[in-house]
């Protein structure tokens, strides 16, 4: 169902041995030594699959099967509502994970709002400039330019009877975007903080609802989840495994 049509369309060397005196040249006529050879280039090493697409973590999840049946809009619920409120429930849902392995995401240990190893995501900044941020600094924005925009009725209408904006499919999509990167950062830099705490389950399952809704309402490009060719999303690879494991649908 197109959500958009449906309202109007992250040695030191070792001690060298002594060695016996240096005989003199006039011991030993002069020898020409081979020039070197020159140097084989180096084997490409590959870079390590990160643990989220390793087994048995890429299929740990507390819902079994497909999405598709959780994600479909009831009967007699409007669309605009089940779209806001499930944006809320990821929103919510997302930022407590975030606050659990925030300690982690300092300066630090993520100078950049990495999804991949080639891809860091810019924030726009008042002179609509694209600048880097640390990822805890980027995060923090997101988050609370979200929580401004569901706490303001004239976007996310509270009260019987009240409209929602013509502007709310294209605000939607920018905070599911904007969601997306949260996700991606936490999975290209903190999985390993997850698994220590045991909550891969709970994320793998939020994250794959997230897709699901996203890709039904058409909330998500897919370009936004694999990236490009020369700076992948880290978690375009999941998207198309839990897709062959009928997890999601295309």
């Amino acid at each position: 169902m197109s959500f958009f049509n449906s309202i109007g369309r992250s040695m030191t060397r070792a001690q060298r041995p002594k060695r016996s005196p240096t005989p003199t040249s006039a011991t030993f006529p002069p020898v020409e030594m081979p020039p070197p050879k020159p140097s084989e280039p180096s084997a490409t090493v590959a870079a390590p699959k990160p643990l989220y697409l390793c087994t048995p973590f890429v299929e740990a999840a507390l819902v079994k099967g497909n999405f598709k049946t959780i994600v479909m809009l009831p009967k007699y619920v409007d669309i605009m509502e089940w779209v806001a409120v499930n944006i809320f429930d990821f929103y919510t849902n997302l930022n407590e994970f975030y606050g659990v392995i925030a300690e982690c995401c300092t300066v630090q240990n993520c100078p950049k709002m990495s999804a991949g190893p080639a891809l860091n995501y810019t924030w726009i900044n008042q002179e609509r400039k694209s600048v880097h941020l640390p990822a805890t600094t980027y995060i923090d924005y997101v988050m609370t330019w979200i929580q401004n925009l569901l706490d303001d009725d004239n976007t996310f209408p509270t009260k019987a009877g009240q409209e929602f904006p013509p502007s709310f499919p294209s605000t939607v999509k920018h905070i599911y975007r904007q969601l997306l990167r949260v996700f991606a950062h936490m999975y290209h830099a903190h999985y390993h903080h997850i698994l220590h705490l045991r909550s891969e389950p709970h994320f793998n399952s939020l994250f794959a609802h997230f897709l699901a809704f996203g890709r039904e309402y058409e909330l998500l490009e897919v370009k936004d989840v694999k990236g490009t060719q020369s700076a992948p999303v880290g978690v375009g690879q999941l998207w198309e495994a839990w897709r062959q494991m009928g997890i999601l649908e295309g």
